[in-house]
């Protein structure tokens, strides 16, 4: 009934959607212990009943909602119809490759009567219609993130902290830009997340090689450990001690 979004603008799309889902899902999972939340990727969100559907519908990029169930039916979801479930995105991220005026476009919804196929921008239906509380940009070609915060009924845009990030506290992180490589792409920022401490939240790649690194770290304490213990009862030996005998 509700189409997809087909088609991205940019390569980069893909993995960097990857990243924010994969690295944030501890957190949610400690937030919602239920499994009650969904991650949409480039999928619909149909905020207005249309004909046709896609008429009233917006594709953020990225955009996590609190309190609902991750299918429905049993069935995979194929998009968000916040016209039946009335629960907004908690935060939409949108990865601008042009020069983002498609994403900070305000153009509102046409009176009736307006040319055929005319749709108002996605800046002012995430904050006016569907009301996000919180919208990113990233854009991508200059390596620029704005953040934007509902306040009463309006988006205000955020300032970063000294470190460029941008707190998101029902979520007890922050948001910025990461510099490194990411499976085959080269070295380029990526748009991650933070603890509020300040720890970078890890994929799973990353936290499995962390894992890896601290075993080979105790492992290299217990076979140091080990030497010293050695060398320890060869001078007691070589003293007329036998370090066995109590």
């Amino acid at each position: 009934m509700f189409a997809e979004r087909a088609e991205g603008n940019n390569f980069q799309e893909h993995p960097q959607t990857v990243i924010l889902t994969d690295s944030i899902a501890q957190v949610l999972q400690r937030l919602h212990p239920d499994g009650q939340y969904c991650i949409g990727q480039d999928c619909g969100i149909y905020w207005r009943e249309t004909e046709p559907p896609e008429k009233g519908a917006a594709a953020p990029d990225w955009f996590y909602v609190p309190g609902v169930p991750p299918r429905l039916d049993g069935k995979n979801r194929r998009s968000y119809v916040l016209w039946r479930e009335y629960i907004p995105p908690l935060i939409a991220v949108e990865l601008a490759s042009g020069n983002g005026d498609e994403e900070r476009d305000v153009t509102p919804l046409p009176l009736a009567g307006s040319r055929e196929g005319a749709k108002p921008g996605k800046f002012w239906v995430y904050e006016r219609i569907i009301r996000i509380p919180y919208y990113a940009i990233y854009d991508i070609s200059n390596d620029k993130l704005e953040v934007y915060h509902l306040v009463d009924f309006s988006y205000h845009k955020m300032q970063p902290n000294e470190l460029g990030r941008y707190q998101i506290p029902p979520l007890g992180v922050e948001l910025g830009l990461w510099q490194g490589s990411y499976l085959n792409n080269p070295e380029q920022f990526w748009l991650r997340w933070w603890d509020l401490e300040g720890n970078l939240l890890l994929i799973g790649k990353e936290e499995a090689e962390l894992q890896r690194q601290k075993a080979q770290q105790a492992e290299r304490r217990a076979e140091q450990a080990e030497r010293k213990a050695a060398q320890l009862t060869e001078r007691l030996r070589a003293m007329g001690i036998d370090p066995e005998v109590e």
